[in-house]
């Protein structure tokens, strides 16, 4: 007899907090932003929001028998194995599952989470033996890192460059195995219990402050429907299945349309002025921008950039990012961020005026 497993809580039946559920669902249609990170104090949802967000993701096809979730007809994201099963004209056992939610725990090892080479195997065999981890398992996937904070920075590095190649490496004693390790990386932390490392805090593409609620209004719904979902968790979800079934319909949609989203040289030029403007080191920020912002656009049902879409991107992904005295907290300047993109906009109109005449010139 399988064990009662209780429905999750719908996304979409969260109160307030719409920069969190925001920067969860532009990381859910293009993972290529590079992951969120939450802040903030405890019981505001963000554990609730991420596992919630696991059952907004699509359904997706893979490679039965691999260990990697490798999708049939990508061959660059496929591992090696399948690339040479394919290419000699083998037919692949297809499946398909839903998007796989892995959770990684504090105290995991290093073996754990990238994988582990099995020499005793290699040694008397003479062949390599791969024991996959975390990483092969949430390929394609969503990973979670509930207090990433106290996780090993070492760890905490490994996750940000496989998240950034979408490659992992494991080598032991002259030993090497790669594979694929494309996921979206969600991590949550308090603050209270310790910051991260300005270096890896820049290596997330997003970061997101949120407190506890200040409406009353608000606080009480949040009662309300936990209450709810509380005393009865099927008829709860089944209530809000409709609005669930919309969001992965909207989320589905952006996907399909992000390739066809242009960035412009103007658009570069406007993130390349906020970022120079706002005092903000690097250029992780300027790409961030730029990928959050062609998200967003998708998500509103355009192929075009506009200075709105970058405004949202930059709340997103700039605070992390600006110059602070050690223990300051950094707040964006709203007023300065819209001035610069009022300038931005000014620059925009003005190359537009040049670009027209010229068009009127060729013609005369």
């Amino acid at each position: 007899m399988q064990p009662y497993i209780r429905p999750t809580y719908p996304f979409s039946a969260l109160v307030g907090q719409p920069r969190l559920k925001q920067a969860l669902v532009l990381n859910a249609v293009n993972p290529r932003i590079g992951g969120v990170l939450i802040r903030g104090e405890k019981g505001t949802a963000k554990s609730t929001a991420v596992r919630a967000l696991a059952h907004l993701l699509p359904l997706i096809t893979v490679v039965a028998d691999c260990p990697y979730s490798c999708p049939p007809d990508q061959l660059d994201r496929m591992c090696s194995s399948c690339r040479s099963r394919l290419q000699a004209g083998e037919d692949l056992l297809l499946a398909q599952r839903p998007t796989r939610l892995v959770e990684l725990p504090v105290s995991a090892s290093e073996d754990r989470l990238v994988g582990s080479l099995d020499l005793e195997h290699a040694l008397v065999e003479g062949q390599r033996r791969f024991e996959p981890g975390l990483l092969a398992q949430v390929n394609r996937g969503l990973l979670y890192v509930d207090e990433v904070n106290l996780l090993d920075d070492h760890l905490v590095d490994i996750l940000l460059d496989a998240a950034a190649m979408g490659i992992n490496t494991v080598e032991r004693e002259g030993i090497s195995v790669s594979h694929p390790a494309r996921f979206i990386l969600v991590g949550t932390m308090n603050p209270e219990e310790g910051e991260l490392r300005p270096q890896l805090l820049d290596r997330f593409g997003l970061v997101v402050e949120i407190g506890g609620l200040k409406n009353v209004r608000e606080r009480v719904d949040v009662i309300q429907r936990r209450m709810e979902y509380d005393a009865d968790p099927e008829q709860f979800v089944q209530r809000w299945s409709s609005n669930e079934h919309n969001l992965t319909e909207e989320i589905a949609a952006a996907k399909k349309l992000l390739p066809q989203v242009q960035i412009s040289e103007q658009d570069m030029a406007a993130v390349a002025m906020l970022s120079l403007e706002l005092g903000v080191d690097g250029h992780r920020a300027d790409l961030a921008i730029l990928e959050t912002a062609r998200t967003h656009a998708a998500l509103e049902g355009r192929t075009t950039i506009s200075l709105e879409d970058i405004r949202v991107a930059a709340q997103l992904a700039l605070p992390h990012r600006m110059r602070r005295q050690p223990f300051a907290e950094v707040r964006l300047d709203e007023q300065q961020l819209s001035d610069v993109l009022n300038k931005a906009a000014q620059e925009r109109q003005r190359g537009n005026e040049e670009t027209a005449g010229r068009d009127e010139l060729k013609k005369a």
